[in-house]
């Protein structure tokens, strides 16, 4: 039986059945008495006009105004005239885009918005936008510096003391970054070799490892390291909600290892700061306080999500309602407060499950700091001066407290201010030759070396995972 066309008898007239889409389930043929127009059954009667005695049979009647439209959206026929449809639709019936909405008629459709937790396409080259203005500042200060250089009169003893330094130790110190990097992918390893769902591989971490010291170092406050981690680990094969629990929890354990590193060095070291720096030390306590106000702050967030999140939406408010801040921002904050704590709060938890593995990656991260934090102790034995290693340590922990909170990318001016101000008695006439050689080896070198890196990819599809159980099989 054919649906399109079917025939039905009821009281000795002939009704023709259309099951097509769009065309109005039954109908009457022309000249059948009920109106030589073409019209649904069961319409009302005074819904549609008969056809003029004058006008051909079968043929449409114009509709008068005000009249029920035909089924499937299409618009009103004039005699002999083929209709035209309406833009974004077909066959005469409109249709819904993908994830849209359906209209009331007469309405238009409307776009689905993006999803919530999703990167949207632009957030990669806003950030890309953001490095580029970073760099550009960063030659802007470098410039700067060797006009002082030059002005001041010390490029000559500049010049000198990079002459008579001991390359071998620069070497070191360099050397002493790559273990830092390579303890960084370790903390990463450490996470994710035990699950077996996990389809990262060893140069994905590594990858993932150096797009994070390239946007936190290119970013004020390296606030684009974390974002551009997850968007990395996403590209590996993550999910969302994957991707973000394990870098929430590995940004946690870094941030206090910074707090519980520096807490280590201040105790053994506080009568040397005191003595050393009088009053002035009061800064470092500050920022030391800070560190630890910090990381509490991120545990109250990782914890109670509910009440974070009620509180902020109360204080955001309460500041757009006096003025304080302008629609934009206040939207912005809105999404911040109502979606990215519960996101950050549920990413930590299921990070936070094994115990065991987070005090190894405490681990790993403390000594993993403790290769940058020596980096100017290496250096100073590169221009052939004397300091002792654990206060070289306690240093370079508030250098890394005053570079954090520099709202500029790389800590700019923090570095340069901290630098002399903590290792100046040190480094004597070599502070500036020893200022441009730690800020290459810590800084510099590795922006510039982590642009290969980050295009490393797993491209066997064996995971982490694999590897080591395929390992235990062949012992």
């Amino acid at each position: 039986m054919n649906l399109a066309d079917e025939r039905q008898t009821s009281a000795g007239v002939d009704r023709l059945v259309d099951f097509r889409p769009g065309h109005g389930g039954i109908h009457e043929p022309a000249g059948t008495g009920a109106g030589d127009g073409i019209r649904p059954v069961g319409a009302p009667s005074g819904a549609w006009p008969k056809a003029d005695k004058g006008a051909p049979s079968g043929s449409a009647q114009p509709r008068p105004a005000g009249a029920r439209p035909q089924s499937g959206g299409a618009q009103p026929r004039t005699a002999g005239a083929r209709p035209k449809p309406d833009k974004g639709t077909s066959s005469g019936s409109a249709r819904p885009k993908p994830g849209g909405t359906r209209p009331k008629p007469g309405g238009t459709w409307t776009k689905p918005g993006p999803k919530v937790g999703v990167a949207p396409a632009s957030a990669s080259s806003e950030g890309m936008g953001s490095v580029k203005k970073s760099v550009f500042f960063l030659v802007l200060v470098a410039l700067a510096y060797f006009l002082y250089l030059v002005f001041s009169g010390e490029l000559g003893t500049f010049v000198a003391s990079l002459a008579g330094a001991n390359y071998g130790w620069i070497a070191v110190a360099a050397l002493c970054y790559v273990v830092y990097y390579l303890l960084g992918v370790t903390a990463y390893a450490i996470a994710v070799a035990g699950d077996a769902k996990s389809p990262l591989g060893i140069l994905d971490l590594m990858s993932v490892e150096a797009t994070g010291i390239f946007f936190s170092n290119l970013t004020p406050n390296g606030t684009g390291g974390a974002p551009a981690q997850i968007l990395r680990l996403m590209r590996s094969g993550l999910s969302v909600g994957a991707a973000g629990a394990l870098q929430y929890t590995r940004f946690i354990i870094y941030e206090a290892a910074e707090g519980i590193f520096a807490a280590l060095m201040l105790i053994p070291r506080l009568g040397y700061f005191l003595d050393a720096y009088g009053n002035v030390f009061l800064v470092g306590a500050l920022l030391f306080g800070a560190k630890v106000a910090e990381v509490a702050g991120l545990l109250l967030v990782c914890l109670l999500p509910r009440q974070v999140s009620a509180v902020g939406n109360w204080v955001l408010r309460l500041i757009h309602r006096w003025g304080w801040i302008k629609d934009e921002r206040f939207k912005s904050w809105s999404h911040t407060v109502n979606v990215q704590v519960y996101e950050f709060s549920n990413g930590f938890k299921a990070g936070a499950r094994n115990v065991r593995l987070m005090a190894l990656t405490m681990v790993v991260s403390l000594v993993q700091l403790g290769f940058q934090y020596a980096l100017p102790w290496v250096v100073l034995q590169a221009f052939g001066k004397q300091g002792d290693f654990l206060t070289c340590l306690a240093c370079g922990s508030m250098l890394e407290l005053l570079t954090s909170a520099i709202p500029l990318p790389g800590g700019t001016l923090g570095a340069e201010g901290g630098f002399a101000f903590l290792f100046g008695s040190m480094y004597g006439e070599t502070l500036s030759a020893g200022y441009v050689v730690w800020r290459m080896v810590e800084y510099v070198l590795p922006v510039l070396a982590s642009v290969p890196l980050m295009g490393l990819r797993t491209r066997n599809g064996l995971s982490l995972n694999a590897r080591l159980r395929r390992w235990r099989a062949r012992r």
